[in-house]
């Protein structure tokens, strides 16, 4: 049995703004079906990776290919394949949710009929039936997004690029997108989803790729990412800044590396192996030496951590790449064919 092709394949992609190497030999591989995670700091090369391989921008260098085709050589066949979500939603305030979408069908060539019946199908998958009758300018922000992607996959895609497509919601519309975007998945569309939220991607992506001065400088799932940097950790937060001393000498005796200590927060944390043992005989140590204790407890590495190692600095949840050469020089497309 043949095995189809990978959703997205790039091999040593490159583009250039001027001197300025946006990506220099871009690597990635994902499989069909899935949610796939591109991290990285602002102006490592996401973004321009994703206009090129939506062929919104031309690559300088490399290959490319979605589900099997061309991205240089058969743009247009590409676009049959994909849908595109940017980071601000590309819907009419000033028509309904219905009629959106009804348009976006028109301008995908689809009968004025099919088109409805489209329509309709995708405002009941992304809970927006009660409100298709609405302005699009009374959605909430989460409403809007919904309303973005069931735009985005009129013609079910085969994949499905997300750029930062939470930036600005507040905590409950992120989590009506992160439900759409599963229920996407499970339908068997491949997502690949840029974000600079570490939240997001631990809760959405099978896998995470993190994107450095246009590499690819790792490439594993979630649990293996955190693996990388150590197991689980015990962490003490003593009220007292005069009791660190006691708390350092208690989490030394149970974990396996000398503890690390943060006196601002008065905050002491080692990693551990056994994490039960470790914090009973923590927990029993601190008490029978009377050390007031704000907090402890037992927790896993986190991604912000992991792209702390691998980069050197953390991510900045401020919202979109909006400098520097990853918003140079884009090129935008339409629905082959389409009157705009």
């Amino acid at each position: 049995m043949v095995e189809p092709p990978l959703a997205v394949r790039a091999q040593g992609l490159r583009k250039h703004y001027g001197d300025k190497a946006a990506l220099n030999g871009f690597d990635l591989m994902v499989p069909p079906g899935t949610v796939y995670g591109l991290l990285g700091p602002n102006g490592a090369g996401k973004t321009t990776a994703v206009r090129i391989l939506a062929t919104l921008i031309r690559l300088d260098g490399g290959h490319a290919e979605i589900a099997g085709v061309d991205v240089a050589r058969q743009p247009a066949e590409v676009r049959r394949r994909i849908g595109f979500v940017g980071q601000y939603a590309a819907v009419d305030e000033i028509l309904t949710g219905r009629q959106n979408l009804v348009m976006f069908g028109r301008l995908f060539h689809l009968s004025q009929k099919a088109a409805a019946r489209r329509a309709d199908e995708l405002l009941d998958r992304f809970t927006l039936a009660d409100a298709a009758n609405q302005g699009v300018k009374e959605y909430s922000g989460g409403m809007r997004r919904r309303l973005d992607l069931a735009a985005s996959i009129i013609l079910a895609p085969e994949v499905l690029f997300l750029d930062e497509p939470t930036t600005g919601l507040d905590p409950r519309g992120r989590n009506e997108v992160w439900d759409a975007v599963r229920s996407l998945v499970a339908r068997g569309t491949t997502v690949l989803l840029t974000t600079q939220y570490l939240d997001e991607a631990d809760q959405l992506a099978a896998r995470i790729a993190v994107i450095e001065s246009g590499r690819v400088i790792a490439d594993d799932t979630p649990a293996s990412l955190k693996r990388t940097i150590g197991g689980d950790q015990i962490d003490v937060v003593v009220e007292h800044v005069a009791d660190i001393p006691a708390a350092i000498s208690a989490v030394a005796r149970a974990t396996t590396h000398e503890p690390e200590v943060d006196e601002d927060n008065r905050r002491v944390h080692g990693p551990v192996t056994d994490r039960v043992s470790a914090l009973t005989e923590v927990a029993r140590i601190l008490q029978d030496e009377r050390i007031a204790v704000e907090d402890i407890g037992l927790r896993r590495p986190t991604l912000d951590e992991v792209f702390l190692h691998l980069t050197g600095h953390r991510v900045e949840n401020h919202g979109a790449e909006n400098h520097g050469a990853e918003n140079q020089g884009a090129e935008t497309t339409q629905p082959e064919g389409a009157v705009v």
